[in-house]
């Protein structure tokens, strides 16, 4: 029997607000690093808000969400949903990325106003599993992948 995949989902409020350079290094190192790591997942910023989802073997999901709560860039970081699914939703993306700031997002499909919601909103504390179809709808609708 296959193993089940450990996934992680998290929001955070930026320190300071990140430049699409910063973004860049950002998504740049994390490619680098996560596949020594067997860690995929998906990245979502807006107006200083991150949403990422982080899935592999648990105890390394749980190390690197472990110092991504430490890095003084983030504040506010809550583990919104985590458990097990029978496989990857991101298996050939070490770091899929996508700017909810962007021109382009607004022309994705499955794209609606609600997206303008801030990703740090109770709302979505309130209803998880709003966070996980909206980093699946991004995933089916997007190649900007890695």
């Amino acid at each position: 029997m296959k193993p089940k995949i450990y996934f992680l989902i998290y929001i955070s409020t930026a320190t300071v607000p990140f430049s699409k350079k910063d973004l860049l290094e950002l998504l740049a190192k994390a490619r680098q690093n996560n596949p020594a790591r067997d860690i995929t997942g998906m990245l979502l910023y807006k107006n200083g808000s991150f949403q990422q989802i982080l899935e592999g073997p648990k105890e390394r999901v749980r190390s690197l969400f472990a110092k991504i709560k430490s890095d003084p860039r983030h504040m506010g970081v809550i583990e919104v949903l985590s458990g097990e699914e029978d496989e990857r939703q991101f298996p050939d993306w070490s770091m899929g990325f996508y700017d909810l700031n962007s021109a382009e997002a607004a022309a994705i499909p499955g794209y609606t106003p609600f997206l303008n919601t801030p990703l740090t909103d109770p709302q979505f504390l309130s209803n998880p599993g709003i966070l996980h179809r909206m980093i699946l709808t991004f995933k089916k609708n997007t190649v900007s992948k890695s």
